[in-house]
């Protein structure tokens, strides 16, 4: 190559976006073509990852992705096996949509953060129904609270965006059931295991902190839970239709 042809280096991009150790750094940006990409800086030079479809590009099959396309398969025929390919393909995807979530969250696009964790977790649940490798299923499956976490999270934040903090906080508590429901089917917890659990106790802190900066005290279901459970009916019946007006206006 022409020593004089700089069409292909990166350092005016490397020198002008420091990479900084313990923080994660993403931005989008136009690439030559004038299509929005996804670039996440790393210590070695930086990830540029397309914001729809796979984050690689490709498009397997002529699918969006590999999901799309296996999922495709077992429409026809469920009994399928996974082959070797398939498993190589499926955890290129998984450590894609990793890298693209973390960027989203990074930047607060948190619908998108939300689509790759549906995304994930749709793999996950294809792997379990479609593997007869357990070593490999529990590989994902090991995961499967991160992501559920990151999309508690995520969903959560749209909710505060959106519409109110009370909204947020009762989809954080939400978000905790579905964690501790999720850990009790598995047998991974018992209930003390749980409640100290670093994803929990992380969920537990950002709804109270919501809590505390929006003065936010019980919320419409919290209050419909206690009267429920105390079986004050004629409270509760009151609370149902506050909370039915409240969700549709009409």
């Amino acid at each position: 190559m022409d020593s004089s042809d700089h069409s292909e280096n990166i350092d005016h991009i490397l020198n002008t976006w420091n990479f900084e150790p313990g923080r994660l750094t993403a931005r989008i940006t136009t690439a030559s073509d004038g299509r929005d990409v996804l670039q996440m800086r790393i210590e070695m030079g930086l990830l540029q990852m397309e914001i729809n479809g796979r984050p690689d590009g490709e498009r397997p099959y002529d699918f969006d992705s590999y999901l799309e396309y296996l999922q495709s398969q077992f429409l026809i025929d469920p009994t399928v096996p996974l082959t070797e390919d398939d498993c190589v393909e499926i955890d290129r995807e998984f450590v894609q949509l990793y890298h693209r979530r973390i960027c989203w969250l990074a930047l607060r696009e948190y619908e998108k953060a939300v689509r790759d964790a549906d995304h994930t977790l749709a793999l996950m649940d294809l792997c379990r129904d479609h593997s007869s490798d357990e070593e490999w299923i529990d590989s994902h499956e090991h995961f499967r609270p991160f992501v559920m976490f990151h999309r508690i999270q995520a969903k959560a934040l749209i909710e505060l965006e959106k519409h109110t903090p009370e909204h947020a906080i009762e989809q954080l508590t939400q978000g905790v059931e579905e964690l501790r429901t999720f850990y009790e089917a598995e047998g991974m917890e018992d209930g003390e295991e749980f409640e100290s659990d670093e994803l929990h106790v992380r969920l537990i802190e950002l709804r109270e902190t919501l809590r505390e900066q929006f003065e936010v005290g019980q919320t419409l279901n919290e209050q419909l839970a206690e009267a429920v459970a105390n079986e004050r009916y004629e409270q509760a019946a009151k609370l149902r239709d506050r909370i039915h007006r409240r969700e549709d206006p009409r």
